[in-house]
């Protein structure tokens, strides 16, 4: 793998040190100890195996994906995309994917403060998802203004994982924001 740096390296380890902390944990102590919650997701953190698969190869590839945000009235119109014709096909199945979940309500817990805000209000805003040949373009609007922070707030953190890749995963996952063992995490105070 050309890219795979040490720093990549360490943050991967650390990062499966943590979930696989957490399902111990939740296997030895039961659903709920001290007030801490250890969510069962179906999976990690809810995604299924194909979903993990394209998260961690996307993080391990951020650097040749782009992504552009723009702000309109209510919300976001994002661009993702990679020249790599086998990654932007794993952009179109992951938010594909992403958009399935949201739109049956199967939360994904993951590296997000924002996303358990749009899953649990999956019918205050629009999305409209565009395919292109190197990836999408998203669409995410609505009338609530506390729902278009939430949008707003979601983008911002996307790039962040585009533009950091595992660092930006293991900051959200350690609560930088709001991830796995920060407030509302898998493993947050309840």
């Amino acid at each position: 793998m050309a890219g795979f740096t040490r720093r990549a390296a360490l943050a991967a380890l650390g990062a499966s040190a943590v979930m696989g902390i957490g399902y111990g944990l939740r296997e030895i102590l039961g659903s709920s100890v001290l007030g801490i919650r250890l969510t069962d997701c179906g999976g990690m953190m809810g995604a299924s195996p194909a979903d993990m698969s394209l998260y961690m190869d996307m993080f391990m590839r951020h650097n040749e994906i782009s992504r552009a945000v723009e702000e309109i009235s209510g919300g976001v119109r994002t661009t993702t995309q990679s020249n790599a014709p086998d990654l932007a096909a794993k952009l179109h199945a992951h938010v594909s994917s992403m958009y399935s979940h949201v739109d049956q309500g199967s939360e994904v817990m993951c590296m997000s403060q924002s996303l358990p805000t749009l899953f649990r209000n999956a019918g205050g805003y629009r999305r409209q998802l565009t395919f292109t040949p190197t990836g999408v373009i998203a669409e995410e609007t609505s009338d609530d203004p506390t729902l278009t922070d939430a949008i707003r707030a979601h983008a911002r953190e996307v790039t962040g994982f585009v533009r950091d890749g595992m660092p930006a995963m293991m900051r959200g996952m350690m609560g930088g924001c709001g991830g796995m063992m920060g407030p509302g995490g898998m493993m947050g105070p309840r």
